[in-house]
């Protein structure tokens, strides 16, 4: 249909104009100079209003509305509906809003960087309000003034909800911390003191080898370093980053790890759509399946007995000297340690959900009206303390810790919790269909996991919803219940607690 043939050739000229958008947002947080962010942040800002001035041209509406009428096979179906919602959005933001928030995206990184080199909330805070008054400017635009935090969140994952998200983290909350705290007081605890003095180099040469066996394609992919590790780019041209730390080897093996699961869902839907480029056949369904991906590879696959099976004698060849005094079971048990850890990132898999907690606790009160900017250290330290047993010691290990409010990305944090939900459900269902998985891991081969995840999720794009998705892939609906038992078995086993 000619109607159809111009709509995605609409699609796909944005789509290459969004891509060079990535590669210059990665560039900023990867290689650009202290003294080029200005000059970035109007780069950023003229390109985002060509993107929107392009995708938001008035015959874009006129095509859908005509293909809206027509009779469509599933597929172009999918493309009509998906752009309808992206294109409903976008035409309701004036261009110079576009520019006013993707300018205050860029300078909030810089900003954020200094206050966290600092520790000093006070020269983050003037740019969290701007972004929080954004963030309202723009719901307000598309007529959620009065449900701006619901309105973010379903940026994010489409059809989710605060209220939703309440009912998930509520069921999580209890039994998550009183298995954190049976944990923590375990006579049997991890010795991560063994990781000291592990070459940056080396690391980085261990790591390449595992992104490359578990499935990251390096020929469409890069890996370089980053102050906050993140994936970017596109599916045919991702971008990896991870940081490296000479006295904690594992930050940059499973920030490299979870960013490759990120890289590898993108790889993904391209090869599962081929000739899709700009479509929303080949575009992820929302974050929570985003992180369902990276956290299966970084905390099912990579901390698993089978998975180190297979890396132990290489790992030890690797960094023969650190390790020649440590046995195989303290190796082990620092490598899935569980510590009152302040940085979310860092954090272990029985402590990581109640650090997203507490985020999302903070956003729904700031967007609610019951918290202002000025009382989100002490919130922040409260809520610490309640749900992790600490107060942090600094900003930088508290409320300063994270980019993501920087660039205006409120409602995000909720998608890394559904994703360990979502990740442990498709975990089951994958070992239910692969019977031999943990042999295979055990022999360093992790093919089989890639394909199925290939076929039951990436392949599918944004044909379905989050929860559709997991109704077709798995026959199951979202329950965060898988996941807290495979945290009471996995742990329960390793610290002895039951």
């Amino acid at each position: 249909m000619e109607t159809y043939a111009k709509l995605t050739a609409a699609l796909k000229n944005t789509a290459l104009l969004d891509a060079t958008s990535g590669i210059l947002g990665w560039d900023e947080q990867v290689n650009l100079p202290p003294g080029a962010a200005e000059l970035r942040a109007q780069q950023n800002a003229a390109l985002a209003e060509v993107i929107h001035r392009e995708f938001t041209r008035p015959e874009i509406a006129q095509w859908l509305t005509e293909l809206e009428g027509a009779e469509l096979d599933p597929d172009a179906a999918c493309v009509v509906r998906e752009t309808r919602r992206e294109y409903d959005r976008a035409a309701k933001l004036p261009a110079d809003f576009v520019r006013r928030k993707t300018e205050a995206a860029s300078a909030g990184y810089h900003a954020w960087t200094e206050a966290r080199k600092n520790s000093d909330f006070s020269q983050f805070a003037p740019m969290l309000q701007k972004q929080l008054d954004l963030a309202r400017e723009e719901a307000g635009y598309l007529g959620c003034a009065d449900n701006a935090y619901d309105y973010w969140i379903d940026r994010f994952d489409p059809g989710m909800t605060s209220a939703v998200f309440t009912d998930l983290f509520n069921e999580m909350r209890t039994p998550l911390r009183d298995l954190a705290e049976a944990v923590l007081a375990a006579p049997r605890q991890a010795d991560v003191s063994i990781f000291k003095g592990f070459p940056v180099d080396q690391q980085e040469t261990f790591l390449r080898e595992v992104l490359e066996r578990i499935g990251f394609d390096f020929n469409h992919g890069r890996l370089d370093t980053a102050i906050h590790p993140f994936c970017g780019g596109s599916s045919w041209d991702t971008r990896l980053t991870t940081r490296f730390f000479p006295d904690n080897p594992l930050d940059s093996l499973f920030s490299a790890i979870h960013e490759a699961g990120h890289g590898m869902y993108e790889q993904g839907l391209r090869i599962g759509n081929p000739g899709c480029f700009g479509l929303p056949l080949s575009e992820a369904i929302g974050m929570g399946v985003h992180e369902s991906q990276s956290r299966m590879w970084e905390n099912q696959v990579a901390r698993s007995e089978a998975f180190w099976t297979f890396y132990e004698p290489r790992y030890r060849e690797v960094f023969a000297a650190q390790l020649k005094d440590v046995s195989s079971e303290d190796l082990r048990l620092a490598i899935n340690a569980v510590q009152r850890q302040p940085i979310r990132v860092d954090a272990d898999e029985v402590t990581y959900n109640l650090h997203v907690i507490l985020r999302f606790e903070i956003e729904r009160a700031l967007f609610a009206g019951d918290l202002d900017v000025a009382g989100v250290p002490a919130a922040w330290n409260e809520l610490s303390q309640d749900l992790l047993g600490f107060t942090p010691e600094t900003f930088a290990q508290g409320c300063l810790q994270d980019v993501h409010w920087s660039e205006g990305f409120f409602g995000y944090f909720p998608s890394y919790a559904l994703g360990n939900v979502l990740a442990a459900q498709l975990w089951n269902a994958a070992n239910a269909d692969l019977p031999n998985l943990q042999t295979e891991f055990a022999t360093g081969d992790f093919s089989a996991l890639l394909n199925w995840l290939r076929d039951k999720v990436h392949r599918h794009g944004k044909r379905f919803g989050t929860r559709e998705l997991i109704r077709q892939s798995i026959g199951e609906e979202i329950s965060p219940a898988p996941l807290i038992a495979y945290l009471q078995e996995r742990y329960g086993a390793l610290y002895g607690v039951g």
